[in-house]
């Protein structure tokens, strides 16, 4: 680890006990919960996608727990309804006056569970909460509490009673994340501690306004103005109007990545460096969130799909042609 100023140096020393708080208990999914942490010290929101059974909403509760933090679980349904969401006003007749009765929006850490069962009327209410960390209710705007994170999960596989997320709310998602199968070794781990009877605690690490402190501490890593120009170059190469595109794309991609894009890269890489005991971003921090930045945001076309060309193909080759600084 390179000599860190005593404010990041602590900082890396809270990320890391956070991170190990959680994979004591979240066994073979350190990739998820590193983009987890990165996401939430970032002021990012992401979307997790994996089969039933692959910890996802473990990972989550217990990111959540280690954080010691107000924590909601919302079950996304079809029936549900966006004042379930954000609250609404109440009629008092005591005082003959309405007054805002706040949902579980007012948190600090959302578990937004199988989003994509809930029609659009209800990615509508998240989009304001998401973007502007605000709530607005009968004519009010309410500030929602910090930190505020939401955390989504989705089954791929899953087809009934399922809507596909508007790309105006996944753009609001920093990452995507796709959730695997442990290996061997993990799953046996997984197996021997569940037969064994016994349960981890789960440690809080730090507190809300420590995780704000964090966040406000992520700015203090460098980022060259080499890397912040290879971040632009790589967003930008996924349209498929840009000249620096070239025929990379091929026809595959309808619409790329917006500047929302650049800057979530931007910041993930920046603490991502802080989780790794860096003060600097380097290329490879750049490279190793391309993939969870950018696989929602890419439109694909029609031929891609016959093609059965994915996202992550295309963000592999941008990454292999376009040159690092």
């Amino acid at each position: 680890m390179d000599d860190l100023p005593s404010s990041l140096g602590d900082a890396h020393s809270k990320l890391l006990q956070i991170a190990e708080a959680v994979t004591d208990v979240v066994i073979g999914q350190e990739e998820l919960v590193r983009l987890i942490l990165i996401a939430g010290v970032s002021r990012g929101h992401a979307l997790v996608e994996g089969l039933p059974g692959l910890a996802k909403t473990l990972t989550i509760s217990t990111f959540a727990s280690s954080i010691s933090v107000d924590f909601a679980r919302i079950q996304f349904t079809p029936d549900l309804l966006p004042a379930d969401l954000t609250g609404t006003m109440i009629f008092d007749p005591r005082d003959s006056e309405f007054h805002v009765r706040e949902g579980p929006l007012f948190t600090n850490v959302i578990l937004a569970d199988e989003i994509n069962r809930a029609p659009a009327k209800i990615h509508s209410a998240l989009l304001e909460a998401m973007e502007e960390n605000t709530v607005s209710i009968g004519g009010h705007t309410l500030t929602l509490p910090e930190p505020f994170v939401v955390l989504a999960t989705q089954n791929p596989i899953e087809q009934e009673a399922t809507y596909r997320l508007p790309e105006a709310q996944l753009d609001r998602f920093m990452f995507k994340i796709k959730v695997d199968y442990p290996t061997e070794e993990d799953e046996l781990t997984v197996l021997n501690h569940q037969l064994s009877g016994k349960s981890n605690q789960v440690r809080s690490v730090v507190s809300a306004p420590e995780l704000v402190e964090l966040q406000g501490l992520i700015g203090e890593v460098r980022i060259d103005e080499r890397i912040r120009r290879y971040i632009l170059r790589l967003v930008q190469a996924t349209r498929p109007m840009e000249e620096t595109a070239g025929d990379i794309l091929n026809g595959l991609v309808e619409y790329g990545a917006s500047p929302r894009a650049s800057s979530f890269l931007a910041i993930g890489a920046q603490a991502a460096a802080l989780i790794d005991g860096r003060n600097y971003v380097v290329p490879e921090d750049v490279k190793g969130l391309a993939k969870p930045v950018l696989r929602h945001r890419l439109v694909l076309t029609y031929r891609a799909q016959a093609e059965e060309v994915n996202a992550d193909d295309i963000i592999g080759e941008l990454l292999q042609r376009i040159s690092v600084p």
